[in-house]
């Protein structure tokens, strides 16, 4: 430990260094690794931290809000020779934003703007886990916690017996999950049996078992017993996601459903914010930071469910085993994506407009707010990567795939519908359909050739077409709908006319 590290901390970080030893166990070690205090300048007067023969825990006193565990290796071998990892002190904001928004609807620990230490100090051993499996040479696996189905996050039986998922490596942070009722829930992950599995296949002693020339063959039918087995599964990180299964800071086997059940959550939490917030004294910093919060939770449920759509799933394998590696998802779970996007996103969420909660966080933006998140979930629909798949597929698929005209067209008539059914439109949703129209735009203006030689074009082209006929024919409820009408009107006319100049 770094000698700067806070005292009441120390036990916390030390216990998740040697949470390590069960999966050393598993691999016939005892312990392997051990966390120790730094010695005093009477015990060790030239003991020092920048010494490189000693791994230590670096505390770092500064505002980000972050910790890493880089290590240094033989790039002949692969040993590793060393690690300091760096712990950032602000990383314990971060996990209070994490807990309170992710579990304060379920957990009363949570309810409040400062934690007590003992539960402060579980989610800093959860941090330290993770980093340490960083030193060990175990990379973020974004694939595992999808082995679990959402309803068993629901069960205290099967969380308290495997936790939130399969590795402390994915970024599966708390149980968002659960729901009230659902009793004494395991809120995070811990050494699981990915990391033990991990452990075994790089630090077990194989003299014993083979000799050097079989090792390769016993390896690798040590992997091939485990490739059904979901539990041992890895997925990469990737900084665009196209495996919806592989994805940061996601639960569970479905993202629509476990999303939906973390909206439920999220609106208990803003109906309490006011309360679980409050404190003596002290003005709406901590309520503003945290409402904030709930908009940057539901923008990660949003993402997990757009993943799905265009998605394809990537499972490895060597020439030795059957099926494919790559798999698009099916298209009842990309039109189930969509339908998600629009009762969940597209449809005005009035759960967020808490009029008190704004009434001393906001002055005036809580409607651009809601455009910005509107507004960026369809740039994530029609990023141009996700529409070439969404082509590729049904090229390759035919009617079995989800198409880009049968998106353009859900979302239009999810948007716009309004003047099918001849009411008057919201501010929020006049806002949004002209997001719609600046997302066609973008599209049409692109001036990259992986846009050019598709049908992105054509789909946008023929949406804004079908659109323009629409508002021509329809009536006008009110003057505020007119205007807004020939106003998209007058839009699409300059968005055509770009392409024919």
């Amino acid at each position: 430990m770094d000698p700067a590290t806070p005292e009441k901390w120390r036990p916390f970080i030390k216990q998740g260094i040697e949470d390590w030893q069960v999966a050393f166990e598993a691999a016939g070690f005892k312990n392997a690794i051990v966390a120790k205090d730094p010695p005093t300048k009477e015990e060790d007067p030239d003991w020092s931290p920048e010494d490189v023969r000693y791994s230590v825990v670096r505390y770092v006193t500064t505002d980000i809000q972050n910790a890493m565990g880089p290590h240094v290796h033989d790039p002949r071998t692969g040993e590793i020779i060393e690690s300091d990892i760096i712990w950032y002190h602000n990383v314990m904001n971060l996990l209070r934003n994490w807990y309170f928004i992710q579990t304060a609807a379920i957990n009363p620990n949570a309810r409040s703007v400062k934690f007590k230490d003992e539960v402060m100090g579980r989610l800093i051993r959860f941090v330290s886990s993770h980093e340490v499996g960083h030193t060990l040479g175990l990379p973020h696996n974004m694939g595992s916690s999808s082995a679990y189905p959402v309803d068993s996050l629901r069960s205290p039986r099967f969380t308290n017996e495997m936790g939130t998922a399969p590795s402390i490596m994915d970024y599966a942070r708390f149980n968002y999950i659960a729901q009230p009722g659902d009793g004494d829930v395991s809120l995070m992950p811990g050494i699981g049996p990915y990391d033990k599995w991990s452990i075994k296949y790089g630090y077990q002693l194989m003299d014993s078992i083979v000799n050097k020339t079989k090792e390769k063959e016993v390896l690798n039918n040590w992997v091939k017993e485990r490739a059904s087995n979901k539990l041992y599964r890895f997925g990469r990180q990737r900084g665009l996601v196209v495996d919806p299964s592989a994805q940061s800071e996601d639960l569970g086997d479905d993202a629509m459903y476990a999303s939906e059940l973390g909206i439920k959550n999220l609106s208990i939490v803003i109906e309490n914010l006011e309360a679980w917030t409050k404190q003596e004294g002290k003005d709406y910093t901590q309520l503003t930071e945290l409402y904030e919060q709930v908009f940057v939770q539901l923008r990660r449920y949003i993402g997990h469910v757009v993943a799905n759509v265009g998605g394809i799933y990537e499972n490895y394998k060597s020439t030795d085993q059957d099926g494919p590696v790559y798999e698009f998802v099916d298209k009842q779970k990309q039109s189930m994506a969509i339908t998600f996007l629009i009762d969940q996103v597209f449809e005005t969420p009035y759960w967020l407009e808490n009029k008190s909660i704004l009434s001393k966080t906001e002055e005036f933006a809580f409607a651009e707010k809601l455009r910005l998140m509107q507004d960026q979930t369809l740039a994530q629909l029609i990023n141009q990567d996700r529409l070439k798949r969404l082509i590729e597929n049904s090229a390759l698929n035919g009617e079995n795939a989800y198409s880009v005209y049968e998106m353009f067209d859900d979302l239009s008539k999810a948007i716009y519908k309004e003047f099918d059914a001849k009411t008057p439109i919201s501010l929020y949703r006049r806002n949004l359909q002209r997001t719609f129209l600046e997302g066609m735009q973008r599209v049409l203006e692109s001036e990259s050739n992986q846009y050019e030689h598709t049908d992105m074009k054509a789909a946008a082209r023929l949406q804004l077409t079908k659109l323009k006929t629409k508002f021509l024919i329809s009536r006008y409820p009110d003057e505020v709908t007119k205007s807004h009408v020939w106003d998209m009107i007058e839009r699409i006319n300059k968005i055509l006319e770009y392409k024919e100049k």
